[in-house]
């Protein structure tokens, strides 16, 4: 599969934005980190995806509850009450992009050496089936 150079752009985003969001959980939820987290990954998502596919994949009707609570987890974030937007943004995660863990769990599993070990208990673990979500 070949990205574009907007896709691997939004492919860097979408890493530095995992990397700032759980280097912001490390530092025991700075707010500032983990903001940038949110900022780059909704960049990226957006960059890798294009406007019109991220705006209905984030506005479909099965996905509105995650939705609003991403967006909600990330306002709190804003508005300096971390430990709760990390909550509830995290639900919201799990509610937009838990179709997805097959996807990453057979990713998982392609790593050389490890991959055959730690496939099997993520696929227990997550549920997650061979079949892509969309």
């Amino acid at each position: 599969m070949w990205l574009s150079d907007t896709q691997k752009f939004g492919v860097g985003f979408c890493a530095g934005g995992v990397f700032f969001f759980i280097f912001g959980l490390m530092l025991f939820f700075d707010r500032a980190m983990l903001a940038m987290g949110n900022i780059l990954f909704v960049i990226g998502i957006a960059l890798t995806l294009g406007p019109q596919k991220t705006l209905s994949f984030f506005a479909r009707k099965e996905k509105y509850k995650g939705t609003a609570c991403f967006l909600l987890g990330v306002g709190l974030i804003l508005a300096r009450y971390p430990l709760v937007g990390f909550i509830i943004e995290l639900y919201g995660i799990l509610c937009l992009f838990g179709d997805f863990f097959g996807v990453v769990v057979g990713f998982v599993g392609a790593v050389p050496v490890v991959g055959p070990y730690l496939e099997p208990p993520l696929r227990r673990i997550t549920g997650a089936t061979q079949q892509l979500p969309v």
